[in-house]
C-alpha cells in the first residue's frame, strides 16, 4: 500500500488499544468540542488514542488541534501541509495511527465523536478480529436519503455485495484488516473502499444508528444542495471501476 508521506506526528509512549482518526479541513470552531466531547465519553480511559489531522486547512484548524493536544492528553496532530482530499487525510492519520483498532469520522461535529467510543465497544464486545463496524445515519431530509438510496443499489450491483448508506459514519475494523489494503484510493471514495472491501473479503458488517447533526459552524465541502449532490454521484460513477480493481487487488491478497 502507499501510504501518504505528507505528515507531522506529535507522539506519546503507551500503545493504545484503539486508535481514532478525525479528518478536518477548515474545521476552526469544531476541534476543542469535538475534543471535550470525547473526554466526556471517558474516550481517553479506554487507553485510546484521537488523532486529529489538519487536512492542509487554511484556517487556524492545525493551532485548534494543537491547543486540544495540550490539553488532552490522549489527542495527538497529524499536520498535512497540502490538501490531497479528504481519503489522504483519513489514510495520513492511519499511517500514524498506533492502536489495535482503526476507526474514523468527520471532524465537523455532525457526527457524535461518542460514535467512535460506541463503535469501538460493539468491536471489543464481540470477540472476533473480523469485523467491520459502521454508523447508520439518521435524521437527514430526503432529497439526501434519496441519493444515498439509488447510490448504494449501483454500488451494490457494481461490487455484487449489499451495500448501504456508503458514507455513514463512523467506520471501524482491526489492524489486521487494514494491513491488506492496497492503493486506497486518497479522495471521498475511501469510505466506499473500505466498506466494499470488507464485504467482500466476508467480514462481519456491523451497523449502528448515529445521527446526523447540523453544523454549527464551517461549511461543507460538498453537500450544499441539489447540483453539488449531483456532481458528487458522477464523480464516484466515473471513479467506480478503478475503484473495484483496486478494491479486488486487495480482496485476493
Amino acid at each position: 500500500m502507499a501510504r501518504p508521506k505528507m505528515w507531522r506526528v506529535m507522539t506519546g509512549n503507551k500503545a493504545p488499544v484503539f486508535s481514532a482518526v478525525l479528518v478536518c479541513y477548515n474545521e476552526a470552531g469544531n476541534i476543542l468540542p469535538a475534543a471535550t466531547r470525547l473526554a466526556e465519553t471517558g474516550f481517553g480511559e479506554l487507553d485510546a488514542e484521537a488523532i486529529f489531522v489538519d487536512n492542509g486547512s487554511s484556517d487556524s484548524t492545525g493551532a485548534e488541534i494543537g491547543q486540544a493536544a495540550a490539553q488532552y492528553p490522549f489527542v495527538r496532530a497529524v499536520s498535512v501541509g497540502q490538501n490531497r482530499g479528504y481519503g489522504h487525510g483519513i489514510l495520513s492519520g492511519l499511517s500514524a495511527a498506533r492502536g489495535e483498532w482503526l476507526g474514523w469520522t468527520h471532524g465537523d461535529m455532525q457526527f457524535d465523536p461518542a460514535d467512535l467510543l460506541k463503535a469501538y465497544r460493539i468491536a471489543a464486545g464481540n470477540g472476533d478480529t473480523r469485523l467491520f463496524v459502521k454508523g447508520l445515519r439518521a435524521g437527514r431530509p430526503f432529497g439526501e436519503r434519496f441519493f444515498t438510496a439509488g447510490m448504494a443499489l449501483l454500488m451494490s450491483l457494481l461490487f455484487g455485495r449489499a451495500l448501504w448508506d456508503i458514507n455513514g459514519q463512523p467506520s471501524l475494523f482491526h489492524r489486521d484488516f487494514y494491513a491488506g489494503w492496497k492503493n486506497p484510493p486518497l479522495d471521498f471514495t475511501l469510505d466506499l473502499y473500505a466498506y466494499a472491501l470488507a464485504a467482500r473479503s466476508g467480514l462481519r458488517i456491523i451497523r449502528f444508528p448515529a445521527p446526523v447533526h447540523p453544523r454549527s459552524k464551517g461549511e461543507s465541502s460538498w453537500n450544499r444542495g441539489l447540483s453539488s449532490r449531483l456532481a458528487l454521484s458522477g464523480r464516484v460513477l466515473r471513479a467506480a471501476m478503478p475503484l473495484k480493481r483496486a478494491v479486488k487487488a486487495a480482496e485476493h491478497e
